[in-house]
């Protein structure tokens, strides 16, 4: 299974050129749900902290600025400790 790649404190070059700030926005305040990846997403937070598990992983601690691959085929558990805002794409 493929890991869960993070760039803490992504460069606001490489974000715009991307064109992070078009894409659409996740929120979701403090929970615990597992989920899975059909498509690969990329995404930016803009806020919030969350711990995200793989299923038989390292849980990986995730939040403001960090700029996030989750594979496609990805199973997991989502543990938000702060309401997350996000930029995502899918595909």
């Amino acid at each position: 299974m493929d890991k869960i790649l993070v760039e803490h404190h992504a460069s606001p070059a490489k974000l715009e050129v991307i064109g992070v700030y078009d894409w659409p926005i996740w929120t979701r305040d403090v929970s615990t749900f597992p989920w899975h990846y059909e498509k690969r997403e990329v995404c930016y937070f803009l806020e919030g902290e969350a711990i995200v598990t793989p299923d038989g992983g390292e849980p990986v601690t995730l939040g403001r600025g960090d700029f996030v691959t989750f594979p496609a085929g990805l199973s997991c558990t989502w543990d938000i400790r702060a309401p997350v805002r996000k930029h995502y794409d899918l595909g």
